[in-house]
């Protein structure tokens, strides 16, 4: 069985990522720059394959690189993560002892402000709770990826026209279509320190992006989650405008949402 990583980039050199990152399984990493190329490297023993494209776009580069996987356990990632020297050990050993997951979600150690929940036990994931998890924990056996026809929405994420949630809704189309996905309190990883490229604070984009996303993952329900939500998060996120206003914009994003199954 072997690991392959799925790295989104922008602006990089191949030396750089695959040092950066400390990468020591195979990997195809596309690079979000002005220019057409291609590099190849073999470090170890992993194959490292580098695209550039001048394409924009999170949802994009993630799906070029699914059409280009041949590894049979993909792991999407960042520029800005760093491996642990044994990450491909731990994600092999977490499919053997779990044959029937199809996913496996695994922690990315981050700043506490940016974190979206950190995973504390084996447990199967439910449409109504995978919109904690980042695509940077998702590691897929591409079999079933594959089988499946999911690629990443070019609505949400960054770059796209909706500042966040690609990945909840990957996830999400995974779930239903009946694939199994197990989380694993194993951590594998850590987030550099490096600006976001979709979050700028907790303001009104902020919560009428999540409004549209919303409506895209909970159909009737959006406004009963999006309530949810605010209540789960209101000291953090509600300090400045309030957790009425906060939800008055969520409730115009689902609006919006709304708008795109008409």
């Amino acid at each position: 069985m072997k690991v392959q990583v799925l790295a989104s980039v922008m602006n990089q050199s191949m030396d750089d990522v695959i040092h950066s990152m400390r990468l020591d399984s195979d990997a195809v990493i596309i690079n979000q720059c002005g220019e057409l190329g291609y590099e190849e490297t073999n470090q170890g023993g992993a194959r490292i394959r580098f695209y550039s494209f001048p394409d924009r776009g999170i949802g994009r580069s993630r799906n070029e690189a699914i059409m280009r996987a041949d590894g049979d356990i993909c792991l999407f990632s960042d520029e800005d993560i760093v491996y642990e020297p044994d990450y491909a050990v731990k994600i092999i050993r977490e499919f053997e002892n779990n044959p029937e997951a199809d996913m496996i979600l695994f922690n990315i150690q981050v700043e506490e402000e940016r974190r979206t929940y950190l995973i504390r036990e084996r447990k199967r994931v439910r449409w109504y709770n995978c919109g904690r998890y980042g695509a940077v924990s998702f590691a897929v056996r591409r079999r079933s990826l594959l089988a499946s026809g999911i690629t990443f929405s070019l609505l949400f994420g960054g770059g796209a026209l909706y500042s966040n949630g690609e990945d909840s809704l990957f996830l999400k189309e995974f779930i239903e279509k009946g694939y199994r996905v197990y989380t694993a309190p194993v951590t594998i990883g850590r987030e550099r320190d490096s600006s976001s490229t979709w979050f700028s604070g907790y303001h009104e984009k902020f919560f009428h992006d999540r409004g549209v996303l919303y409506q895209f993952l909970y159909g009737r329900l959006a406004g009963a989650m999006s309530l949810r939500f605010l209540l789960a998060h209101r000291k953090k996120m509600c300090g400045e405008a309030g957790l009425r206003q906060a939800f008055k914009w969520m409730k115009k994003g689902i609006g919006e949402g709304r708008a795109f199954h008409h």
